[in-house]
């Protein structure tokens, strides 16, 4: 055998053993796959569905990503929910699931999108695979959040599709995703709008919290999505209760589901763990006992509910004015996507806050840790009752809820509540720790305009939501003491609102005009019928209506009667009479014969005869108006229209144009004397201006002579001082070009500009590139030397031919 044969027979001792190629290893590596996957889905057919034994996402089939995702995120244990809908999603049914909030549904399809996805090898390239509807911007911004923790060791791309973000990035993005969380609006919107937006290969649907997404009017929308989705599909419905919206809903859009419900018919919708009690207290009576509440409980998390955005703007701005001593939140659907997720964010991690909103966050949001749900509007049924209480007590957790109940709402929603299997406790409120802020509020709405028409806002809105609501046997808005509740938020009136004409006004609208005048002409005794005959019908036109409409709509009546002045045949007494049981409404009147201490005093308040300020009384409506009348300034909203006057040194207003009369004219001469008299006067007067200015003009050139001599010496003294470094060099002065009698003066003045003359300012040289600072001063002095000194001579031919012309 050759040497190169034996050589090749074993290798050396000490290397390393030859490698496989990669090709090699990644068939292993897919071999391997395949049969974890085929193991896998052998798993999930083998899987018993009615055993229901299933304790921990371990005794699952799950696959190994999903696995460690759940791990990571201290996912361990099966909820009640997670244990009847997961098995039946793995095995692909359709589900109809209901159960108590707070109860896990989100891992309950969460869990088996990423299982189907991956068990059927899903890739970008395969387009959208599953998409998951939510009623609520922060409900989906939560499920996607909840996504990321337990999808981390996936391979597939998800998306966040929600109203408030840019359109175009949403578009660039859109044809990529595997999963898409999203709400129905935006969805519809790229539906019909995104040409690269596919879903032909759309393997699941979820719904979650289905019910709201109906209630909030979206089933147009949710009917539009369902009809562009392929039908073969597997759909996944969640809320935490049913109603016939969803029940019609299921008929379209699944086949065949497993319904799966946690709280059967003879257990509550709401967890055990949660302390539920209502307060019957007045209408009126509602912010005081809010506010006392949240003073005994400062070091709590609190959930306050309110049914609508601008009396949960109202209440946060009047509350936070107060200060109760508790951090203050408010969220509500008018803000801006980036504002509502920072109000979120910064409740879910602060430990002691109080949070006003509305039912934006009623469904599926999970603030960790919420101690009180405060209900301060009662919630339109029970179905919002049990959303809203469910953002306590959630994960087996302890929690109270409080609702606040208004006497004629008591019975209707006490009797709803049982028909859900919902236990309420009253209790009462302690008298001693009632504390009342109307005289705050209504101070804070004196003072603060805006805060008045947020305050007149929130009480339109509350009473139109009240106006709206289907169930009269609960919401009576005939019984509420609006008037007092008016009152209650600060406000000195209720505003007037249109709907509350209720069904009279259409028959009001369409009624004859004499009908109408006829009952509008006043609530005396009647006359009598030959008296109606013989009156004439007053036709009213629609100018007359457009001049009698005051304070509609958000104006008070308060604003009113300032404005208005109620003279017509009463007399200031009887209106203060009339007047004196409104709210914030002191008026007075002050007239000639207003008591006034001084004549002094009554001279600030009134003008004199001679002067032309009107004499009419003024209504005065406030002590704060009653002293800007004292001020000499303020007398001019009483003068008569345009006319100027103006205050002498005594204080006694005049015109600033005052006419003479024929006689005083006449007096002082005849017209050409007093023509020839004015011309003198002005000509001497200006004789007189035009020395006074000669010798300005005149002392400013002095000045300006004064400092050229200044800066002369100075550069005299510096040129001195260089001839005594050793350079031996003099400067050689020669006589100035002129007269040798000529007076400085004159060549100061011929040299200066003449007055009112503009002089230009002399532009510096710029400085050239092997020049510095020093020779910028040197030239800056031989400069305003001027004609007085001459180039120092730099070689001896230079210095004879200077000599010679001196001598000679």
């Amino acid at each position: 055998m050759p040497p190169m044969a034996v050589l090749a027979a074993g290798p050396k001792k000490g290397s390393r053993p030859k490698m496989k190629p990669k090709s090699e290893a990644h068939t292993l590596k897919r071999k391997r796959d395949e049969e974890d996957l085929d193991a896998l889905n052998q798993r999930v057919q083998d899987l018993n569905v009615e055993e229901n034994d299933y304790s921990t996402f371990a005794n699952l089939p799950l696959s190994q990503p999903t696995a460690s995702g759940l791990e990571a995120s201290h996912f361990k244990a099966l909820t009640d929910i997670q244990k009847q809908a997961v098995p039946h999603a793995l095995k692909g049914s359709d589900i109809l699931g209901a159960a108590k909030t707070g109860s896990g549904k989100t891992l309950a399809f969460l869990v088996p999108v990423l299982e189907n996805l991956y068990r059927r090898k899903w890739t970008e390239l395969d387009g959208l695979g599953a998409l998951i509807l939510s009623p609520t911007r922060e409900l989906a911004i939560q499920i996607f959040e909840v996504l990321r923790k337990i999808g981390r060791y996936h391979t597939f791309s998800a998306g966040l599709v929600i109203g408030g973000k840019s359109l175009q990035e949403e578009r660039e993005r859109l044809g990529r995703m595997n999963i898409l969380v999203c709400t129905p609006g935006r969805m519809l919107q790229h539906m019909d709008q995104t040409a690269a937006f596919e879903i032909d290969n759309l393997q699941m649907l979820i719904l979650d919290e289905a019910d709201r997404i109906m209630d909030m009017g979206f089933q147009r929308d949710v009917d539009a999505i369902i009809e562009h989705l392929p039908r073969k599909r597997q759909t996944l419905l969640f809320s935490a209760t049913q109603t016939k919206k969803v029940s019609d809903l299921a008929r379209l859009s699944l086949r065949d589901p497993e319904y799966v419900s946690v709280h059967g018919a003879a257990t509550s919708a709401t967890p055990s763990t949660l302390q539920q009690n209502y307060v019957v207290t007045s209408l009126p009576e509602k912010l005081d006992t809010l506010w006392s509440f949240m003073r005994s409980n400062l070091k709590s998390k609190i959930l306050v509910f309110l049914s609508s955005g601008k009396q949960v703007r109202f209440v946060y701005e009047a509350f936070r004015h107060m200060q109760p001593g508790i951090p203050l939140l408010h969220l509500h659907g008018r803000q801006k996507q980036t504002a509502r997720l920072d109000i979120t964010n910064k409740f879910s991690a602060s430990k002691n806050s109080c949070l006003f909103a509305t039912d934006v966050v009623a469904r599926g949001l999970d603030f960790p840790a919420v101690d009180w749900v405060i209900q301060l509007d009662c919630p339109e049924d029970a179905d919002t009752y049990i959303h809203r209480v469910g953002r306590t007590a959630r994960y087996e957790r302890d929690g109270r809820a409080v609702l606040f109940l208004e006497p004629s709402e008591e019975e209707g929603m006490t009797k709803r509540l049982e028909q859900k299997k919902v236990t309420v406790e009253k209790i009462n409120v302690r008298p001693k720790k009632q504390q009342s802020i109307k005289n705050q509020l209504q101070n804070m709405c004196f003072k603060d305009p805006e805060l008045k028409y947020l305050g007149q806002k929130a009480f339109v809105s509350y009473v139109r939501s009240i106006h709206i609501q289907k169930d009269k046997e609960v919401f009576k808005l005939t019984e509420l003491p609006l008037e007092e509740f008016s009152a209650s938020l600060g406000l000195p009136g209720g505003p007037k609102i249109k709907f509350l004409k209720g069904d009279s006004a259409k028959s009001l609208k369409n009624a004859p005009r004499e009908a109408v005048s006829s009952s509008e002409e006043g609530d005396g005794d009647a006359a009598p019928i030959g008296e109606a005959k013989a009156r004439k019908p007053v036709t009213r036109t629609k100018y007359d209506r457009m001049f009698e409409r005051t304070n509609q709509g958000i104006l008070t009546d308060h604003y009113s009667k300032l404005v208005n002045n109620d003279d017509q045949g009463q007399s200031s007494d009887t209106n203060d009479v009339d007047e004196g049981n409104d709210f914030l409404s002191v008026k007075r009147r002050l007239s000639n014969a207003s008591s006034v201490d001084s004549e002094a005093d009554e001279s600030l308040l009134l003008p004199k005869p001679d002067s032309t300020i009107s004499k009419t009384p003024v209504n005065v409506d406030s002590k704060r108006k009653e002293k800007l009348l004292k001020s000499k300034k303020k007398l001019l909203k009483l003068k008569e229209r345009g006319k100027k006057i103006v205050f002498d040194e005594e204080g006694n207003p005049h015109q600033i144009y005052e006419l003479e009369d024929e006689d005083q004219f006449k007096r002082r001469g005849p017209a050409d004397a007093q023509k020839a008299e004015f011309l003198q006067e002005e000509q001497a007067r200006l004789q007189m201006a035009d020395l006074a200015d000669k010798q300005v003009a005149k002392a400013q050139r002095k000045e300006k002579r004064e400092k050229r001599k200044a800066r002369e010496a100075e550069v005299d003294e510096d040129d001195a001082a260089e001839d005594d470094d050793g350079e031996g060099r003099q400067a050689i002065l020669v006589p100035f070009e002129g007269d040798v009698g000529e007076d400085l003066d004159a060549l100061d003045a011929r040299d200066e500009p003449e007055a009112g003359e503009r002089q230009e300012p002399v532009k510096k040289r710029p400085r050239k590139w092997f020049e510095d600072d020093s020779d910028d001063e040197k030239q800056s002095k031989r400069k305003r030397k001027g004609k007085d000194e001459v180039q120092e001579p730099e070689t001896l031919e230079d210095l004879e031919a200077m000599a010679s012309g001196l001598l000679g």
